[in-house]
Order: structure tokens, then C-alpha cells, then sequence
């Protein structure tokens, strides 16, 4: 099983369910952006976790044993397509960087030095701040920072 169709298995057992990305993230106890990104292929799960979420969505047969091993393998991460996305959702973050990606750069070099966050030592959270003027989303991006090294 390609790790689309086992996309595709997952979203479709999710659904039956009628589990929400936080409900499934208590269940095998990690974050909930975490949890999603396994669905899409971006995240690898420990065996116990895969077969605990696999239980929880009832996924079961052969299906079952062809998930669990795409789960549980090492993803190709950051595999979506080059070019600029056409999904609103996602282009919205692609213009949020190509406005705000220097200015963003600049402030954390002035605060931490020459380097990156790592995407690695990091987490996400996504929450919703209820607003009258209309509901907010507050992402919060928590990475290490790391320094370039001079040799």
C-alpha cells in the first residue's frame, strides 16, 4: 500500500468514526498536529501507537497489516508538490512566508544569532480563540533554535 492510499484508508476510517484529530491524540497519547501528520504520511508511529490508533479507527485484515507497516516506516517528509499551492487553506501559508518569511528571519536573528528553529526539536499547536468580530485560529510554532556553526 502506497502511503496516499493508507491517507486515504485513514481519513475514510476517521470519518466513520466520527473521531476528531484531539480525540485520536488522547487515545495514543500524542499532539494532535502530530496525529494528522501521521494520517498524511509525515510522521512515523512506534508499533504500539499504530496498532492503538488502528483499534481505535477498527481498521482490521489485510488492510490492517499493509497500514501498520507504512505507518511504522520512516516517511519521505515534505513531499508536497514544488510549485505554489492551489488550496486556499495552504496558499494562505505560502503567502504568509513570502510576506512575512525575511521580516520573520531578521527579528529571530536579532534576538537568537545566525541560525534556524528547527523543524525537528519542534511542536505544533493549533487552538481556536473565540472572538465576537469571528472565531481566530492561534497556531503556535515551537521549535529549538540552532545556531550556524563556524568551522
Amino acid at each position: 500500500m502506497l502511503p496516499s492510499e493508507v491517507s486515504v484508508s485513514l481519513i475514510k476510517a476517521k470519518r466513520r468514526s466520527g473521531l476528531s484529530f484531539a480525540e485520536l491524540s488522547a487515545q495514543i497519547g500524542q499532539a494532535e498536529v502530530w496525529v494528522a501528520s501521521l494520517f498524511y504520511g509525515q510522521a512515523t508511529a512506534e508499533l504500539q501507537q499504530a496498532e492503538k490508533l488502528l483499534d481505535v479507527l477498527q481498521i482490521v485484515g489485510t488492510e490492517r497489516a499493509e497500514i501498520l507497516e507504512v505507518l511504522t516506516t520512516y516517511p519521505i517528509k515534505g513531499a508536497l508538490d514544488p510549485g505554489i499551492p492551489t488550496d486556499p487553506f495552504l496558499y494562505r501559508f505560502y503567502e504568509i512566508l513570502q510576506v512575512y518569511g525575511l521580516p520573520l528571519k531578521a527579528v529571530i536573528q536579532e534576538k537568537f544569532g545566525d541560525g534556524i528553529m528547527s523543524a525537528i526539536d519542534f511542536s505544533l499547536t493549533v487552538d481556536k480563540e473565540e472572538d465576537p468580530k469571528g472565531d481566530r485560529v492561534l497556531i503556535t510554532m515551537n521549535g529549538k533554535f540552532l545556531p550556524y556553526r563556524k568551522w
